[in-house]
């Protein structure tokens, strides 16, 4: 017969164990939500220690830290934009971004989940973001060390990330009319809520794997710290940081005509 302490081990065990697969999902559930949402990027298949890295809510205060940082370790990363951050004042960082050979991807208008839209109003989000994005790519000039925008890259390669990470089958629908690829990843240190760059930088370190995608968050003091300890370690490894376009070019999976990819 159980004792108290084993019936309260019992109840812990029950509640800590699916709290911590959504904090860190086992590889075989990712693989379950791939066959179940084909449409959907979650990583790519490689056997190249490449990873990539996205970057979401930004512009900030802290995005031109943060590119000083990808630029010392040669790191390039993916910047899902939201369309009220990119104001007047921070579009010149967004096209320095650009010029060190990042890339920007839309992550709608607010900081808001994207789900609870309309189809109206998830197109008019959409739309107005990449009209924006557009217009900074088109203004961006190349930097100093020769790096510019490929334009062939910026017009195909359509990336949208709802916002709260949820999407629905209207939005897989509405996003395939539109020509975009639903991307999501598969390793989150739910950086948002944890304040702790050591504890978001030992969950990325302990998810790494060859074609993984990175999702992490601009707007966070903590952020900073955590990219200066997480990309030297990461090229210690091996390992390069790129953006989605570069890794889908590396893992064969980037086709511009479908929204399939490998697995």
């Amino acid at each position: 017969m159980l004792s108290l302490f084993g019936y309260v081990l019992a109840a812990a065990i029950l509640i800590i164990t699916p709290l911590y697969i959504l904090y860190k999902p086992p590889r075989f559930v990712i693989r379950l939500a791939q066959r179940q949402w084909e449409d959907v990027l979650w990583n790519v298949a490689t056997s190249k220690r490449i990873l990539a890295l996205t970057i979401d809510d930004g512009p900030s205060e802290y995005t031109s830290e943060i590119l000083d940082i990808l630029r010392s370790n040669d790191a390039t990363a993916t910047f899902f934009v939201i369309g009220s951050h990119a104001t007047p004042a921070r579009e010149e960082i967004l096209r320095d971004l650009i010029r060190h050979g990042n890339e920007l991807a839309n992550h709608a208008m607010r900081d808001e989940p994207s789900y609870l839209l309309s189809e109206t109003e998830l197109i008019d989000n959409i739309n107005c973001v990449q009209k924006m994005l557009s217009d900074i790519e088109a203004t961006a000039r190349p930097g100093a060390n020769g790096v510019g925008l490929d334009s062939k890259l910026t017009q195909s390669a359509l990336y949208f990330r709802p916002g709260g990470g949820f999407f629905s089958t209207k939005m897989r629908e509405v996003l395939s009319k539109m020509g975009y690829h639903l991307t999501l990843g598969d390793i989150y240190p739910h950086d948002p809520f944890v304040p702790f760059w050591k504890i978001n930088n030992w969950h990325i370190l302990s998810s790494v794997h060859p074609g993984g995608i990175i999702i992490c968050h601009d707007g966070r003091s903590w952020t900073p710290p955590m990219l200066r300890k997480l990309l030297p370690e990461l090229k210690r490894r091996g390992y390069r940081v790129v953006t989605l376009t570069a890794l889908l070019k590396e893992g064969n999976a980037l086709d511009t005509s479908t929204s399939a990819y490998p697995r």
